[in-house]
């Protein structure tokens, strides 16, 4: 019996590796439609979005058999409760990936970023992008190094969402309304989309140390 228990939680870490990385193929495909105006690959984001949608809803309903069959105590009570947390947030970053490409579809075929502000979001796709690489490599190898860089991100992603808010109130700003409210809209979008991602983060570093970090709430 502990033998198929083990084999269990092993499936629900492989499970994790794959929604990650469903959400890293999401994201990153999200941030070229928007940036290069791309219908086709912003319509198959949204699409897609389906699938890891139904990846979450299959991993939580497996945790929740483990936790009614097994009991799970202790350590293995620790895994699946995380599992159902990280599938959670990784679930909603996928969402956030496709709002990001719905605003791509709804804007084509213009460029739903203004010029003025293309190079700040292509900054945010390159972070967002690589908080969503670095924790398919975490929730596989749990190296505690790459959690931090996941959080450094993420404060590149704060950052950015504040210069886009801040040139937006600024006196330069000669934007359409519809404009002002998908900028407004997208860098919230990163914005959360990293601290989704250091929230799995602070998960795995809880599953290996046993040191719990103030989680970012999620939303």
């Amino acid at each position: 019996m502990r033998d198929i228990f083990d084999a269990e939680l092993q499936q629900l870490g492989d499970d994790l590796v794959t929604l990650a990385s469903r959400v890293e193929r999401a994201i990153t495909d999200a941030g070229v439609a928007l940036l290069t105006a791309d219908l086709a690959l912003a319509e198959q984001v949204i699409a897609g979005d389906l699938e890891i949608d139904e990846l979450e809803r299959d991993l939580d309903e497996r945790c929740v058999l483990l936790l009614a069959q097994q009991a799970p105590v202790a350590t293995d009570l620790r895994i699946v409760v995380s599992a159902l947390r990280m599938s959670a947030s990784l679930e909603r970053m996928g969402d956030l990936a496709r709002h990001i490409a719905q605003v791509a579809r709804g804007r084509y075929p213009r460029h739903a970023v203004p010029h003025s502000l293309s190079g700040a979001f292509a900054e945010m796709h390159d972070a967002a992008v690589r908080v969503a690489r670095r924790l398919t490599t975490l929730l596989s190898n749990r190296d505690l190094a790459i959690a931090e860089s996941i959080e450094q991100d993420d404060d590149l992603l704060d950052e950015l969402h504040e210069d886009s808010f801040t040139a937006l109130l600024g006196g330069s700003w000669t934007g359409s309304t519809q404009e002002t409210v998908d900028v407004t809209l997208l860098g919230r979008y990163y914005e959360r989309f990293g601290d989704h991602g250091v929230s799995v983060a602070r998960r795995v570093v809880y599953l290996v140390t046993g040191a719990v970090s103030e989680e970012i709430p999620a939303s």
